[in-house]
């Protein structure tokens, strides 16, 4: 199993913008093949950066994910409100 961790800084002003949009693609990541277990953080101390931390039977499996049309089409509504470009990180045991 690996963890992947994905860190994301929202523009001032849109987090109900964004809240709306990651719901939707935690909807569609519970479908997606290899997928275990997620879950989101806000920052205590950055209310506009967030921390989504997945869980995934194998690399593979992220990687299916990850460049799949249907990941393209719900990050893309997440793309224009943020700051800068999400950040991954993958961890391995």
């Amino acid at each position: 199993m690996i963890k992947v961790i994905i860190e994301r800084v929202i523009a001032d002003g849109m987090e109900s913008t964004y809240e709306a949009a990651i719901k939707n693609t935690l909807r569609t990541m519970l479908e997606a093949e290899g997928y275990v277990s997620g879950a989101t953080y806000k920052d205590a101390q950055n209310a506009n950066h967030r921390v989504i931390i997945t869980n995934w039977q194998s690399l593979e499996a992220w990687s299916q994910w990850s460049h799949s049309d249907t990941r393209r089409e719900v990050i893309g509504a997440i793309q224009p409100i943020l700051q800068q470009q999400e950040k991954i990180t993958i961890l391995t045991a």
